[in-house]
């Protein structure tokens, strides 16, 4: 697939998680295999008003490819704040149409300009004119059932110079909540020329498969399904490129845990990456011989001699893994 003139290689990008899809994971799951990364959820206001935090969320790297996501309504504002992100060189910028947080679509941005495709095609129009490099969309199904309208978003993103659009295959009222509506990312393939990524409850090659035949689309993108398992890009790029996936080991999932959290701690302020390296601890825990009471042991994390030990236990009651 091809966003304008860039090329990706693989058959999964990382979605863009806000608080869980941090530098420290894009970077290890581009390790992986995955197509491309989008940086976690940005404020185009917060950009604009030279806050730290907001400048760090739009941080690339290395040479794999990498996009920033802006979120906001007003078209002067998201053009500028693209303008500034595009100086810590993105291979391209994503606007964000489909996240259904309360915080960002009850002040009118994200999953809520579904609602407004005239504003929407606005700032779509604004952010191309102003940047130098692709301009992405990622929207909804729709606001709800009653308006499913992502194929008309995606023709007036189209028209007003977006590159590629994503399509989460659910509603904002449905939140994360099955089921995937298959059919709209469909009908949004068929409605558009430029390329379509498909979104939602990919997990494994399994579902990568049956969303690439059912809907058409040029890409897939995972979200929740790299949560502790980097490894579903691998997964799914040896499925399609016919090679043979040998799953990781115990000791090579716990030794990619340690590698992510210690970037995280290169990357953010000690406390931070401590606090949120018990979410990351847990989801690698996801799955084995009581993961349960492992899990809450994730809770008291306040070291990386904390997680060793975690992980120490977990090797203990899986050794026939």
């Amino acid at each position: 697939m091809k966003i304008k003139d860039i090329e990706i290689k693989g058959f999964a990008a990382l979605a863009p998680m806000a608080g869980v899809a941090d530098r420290a994971m894009r970077e290890i799951c581009a390790g992986f295999g995955a197509g491309f990364t989008v940086g976690e959820l940005t404020s185009a206001r917060g950009v604009m008003q030279g806050d730290k935090k907001s400048a760090r969320l739009l941080e690339c790297f290395g040479d794999s490819v990498c996009a920033s996501q802006l979120f906001g309504r007003d078209p002067e504002i998201m053009a500028q704040a693209a303008l500034k992100a595009q100086e810590l060189n993105p291979d391209f910028i994503d606007i964000n149409m489909g996240c259904p947080a309360p915080k960002v679509a009850g002040h009118g941005g994200g999953s809520a300009l579904m609602k407004e495709p005239e504003l929407a095609a606005k700032i779509v129009e604004e952010v191309v004119k102003a940047a130098h490099v692709p301009i992405t969309v990622k929207i909804r199904a729709g606001w709800d059932n009653d308006t499913l309208n992502a194929v008309e978003l995606a023709r007036v993103c189209e028209a007003a110079g977006a590159s590629a659009i994503t399509v989460h295959g659910r509603t904002r009222k449905q939140m994360y909540a099955p089921p995937v509506n298959y059919d709209i990312i469909c009908e949004v393939k068929n409605a558009v020329k430029i390329p379509v990524i498909a979104n939602g409850d990919i997990t494994d090659a399994k579902s990568a498969k049956f969303m690439y035949e059912y809907t058409g689309c040029d890409y897939v993108m995972v979200g929740r399904g790299a949560q502790g398992n980097p490894f579903v890009f691998e997964e799914i790029n040896s499925f399609f490129e016919g090679r043979e996936y040998i799953p990781p080991t115990l000791y090579q999932r716990f030794e990619t845990c340690l590698k992510q959290i210690e970037l995280m701690h290169k990357y953010k302020e000690p406390r931070t990456a401590i606090l949120e390296s018990r979410k990351h601890t847990a989801w690698y825990l996801t799955g084995l011989r009581g993961s349960a009471a492992l899990r809450r042991m994730c809770g008291e994390i306040s070291s990386l001699d904390d997680i060793k030990r975690i992980f120490e236990k977990a090797l203990e009651q899986n050794r026939d893994l």
